[in-house]
């Protein structure tokens, strides 16, 4: 069986919680434990069975947690599917904004006004660049993601800017091309692209997000925290043009949802009964050459590696400016606004009729809170894998039936489990 991060979590998650007990943030504690629950008899779950066959396959619930690395998948494709749809036909570059090495220490104690000040210093430096005439000339539109981590899991804030190349002059009404003038907007307002493949020069945009910061972070006692010489040295600003954008948004959208590492780069778990000598050994590819490498490091350095990337509770790491703004989202065209995620839709597309009930005539316990049964889920297309003459994948069964059936958290017997009807509310 694979290696996962739950694993770790399980063996060596209570020690650590109690060795930092004092330290320990609320956040860092939720995300530990929603990963040592994810897909367990603690969170519940369903139970499928075939009527034909009689096999019977449980499917525990997911801890939804966005730190978790097997959840959120559904959600970063619909986001993915999203942000594809609001792509312009226009060349599109990526922006990268760092923290100084000298700023990250107090970063990791001040983790909310950081990454906000980050956000807002980064986005206010970049639109008012890009004002300049020599440059864009109006507004543009930014979307921004917050990194916290490198590949080997140090701690390196920063935020990647998928920007369009071009901007809306000013009093800008539509982002539809004229069918004559692509360069005009159908409501008489100019589209100004950038030239020769450029956009901003990153020098001048280095010194003004400093400068912002800088600004900001006079307003906060973590001021004093900061070291002068940071606001001496040149700040790191890349930009680099990434095509039509469709491979910056496949590259963005992993991180969306999920942090700092996967279980598939997880190779080894060395458990010598403590936290301070067992041993994780996990790989990582380098930035600059692309060669594998692996690293090794003890659990309890491992999860504190893990640990200081987990965000704070209810910090939002995807952010829009400029006409991609949800304020300015009205101002697309018809087909750049759908802002209903696939999950969330009604579908009148028919579906297979097949009969999948359970056949386990157990009585609901008592106090349990039932969700509502979806009708529409006892004719949705699904089968058993065994016997069906052309099986469904088993995603779909058990997207299908989600509201078949539900035993409660804690309950890892079939005697638990709690068949729902459509009578069931």
């Amino acid at each position: 069986m694979a290696l996962e991060l739950a694993d770790i979590f399980r063996r060596y998650g209570p020690a650590y919680r109690q060795k930092y007990a004092d330290r320990l943030l609320p956040s860092h504690r939720q995300a530990m434990l929603a990963i040592e629950r994810c897909r367990t008899e603690a969170l519940g779950g369903q139970v499928f069975s075939c009527p034909n066959c009689g096999e019977v396959r449980y499917s525990y619930h997911s801890c939804r947690n966005r730190h978790c690395p097997k959840c959120q998948h559904e959600q970063t494709q619909e986001w993915l599917k999203l942000q594809q749809q609001l792509l312009l036909p226009v060349p599109y570059f990526m922006l990268t904004f760092t923290l100084p090495e000298g700023l990250r220490e107090a970063a990791s104690r001040n983790q909310k006004f950081f990454y906000h000040a980050l956000f807002q210093a980064s986005a206010e430096a970049t639109q008012k660049l890009a004002q300049d005439p020599r440059y864009v000339g109006g507004q543009i539109g930014m979307v921004g993601v917050l990194h916290t981590w490198t590949r080997n899991l140090a701690y390196h804030p920063h935020v990647h800017y998928l920007v369009p190349g071009g901007g809306i002059a000013p009093d800008r009404q539509t982002l539809r091309p004229s069918s004559h003038r692509p360069d005009v907007l159908a409501g008489g307002q100019t589209w100004l692209p950038t030239h020769n493949n450029f956009f901003l020069p990153v020098k001048a945009l280095s010194k003004l997000f400093r400068a912002k910061f800088l600004h900001l972070l006079k307003k906060s006692p973590a001021f004093t925290q900061v070291p002068p010489k940071v606001w001496q040295q040149d700040w790191v600003v890349h930009c680099k043009p990434v095509g039509n954008g469709q491979t910056a948004l496949k590259y963005l959208a992993p991180y969306i949802f999920r942090i700092a590492i996967s279980n598939r780069r997880l190779v080894k778990f060395t458990d010598n009964g403590t936290l301070g000598t067992s041993q994780v050994t996990f790989q990582y590819r380098t930035s600059d050459t692309g060669q594998l490498k692996s690293c090794t490091t003890s659990v309890e350095r491992f999860i504190h590696r893990f640990l200081q990337h987990v965000l704070p509770s209810g910090f939002v790491k995807v952010r829009y400016f400029g006409f991609l703004a949800p304020t300015r989202r009205p101002l697309f065209p018809e087909g750049h606004r759908d802002d209903v995620p696939p999950s969330r839709r009604t579908s009148n597309n028919a579906t297979r009729s097949i009969p999948l009930l359970c056949t386990i005539p157990i009585p609901p316990l008592p106090n349990l809170r039932y969700p509502k049964s979806n009708p529409s889920a006892l004719s949705a297309a699904s089968q058993c894998l065994s016997c069906a003459p052309s099986p469904l994948p088993y995603a779909a069964l058990l997207e299908s039936l989600s509201s078949l059936l539900f035993f409660p958290p804690g309950c890892a017997s079939s005697r638990s489990l709690v068949p729902i009807s459509h009578d069931t509310i």
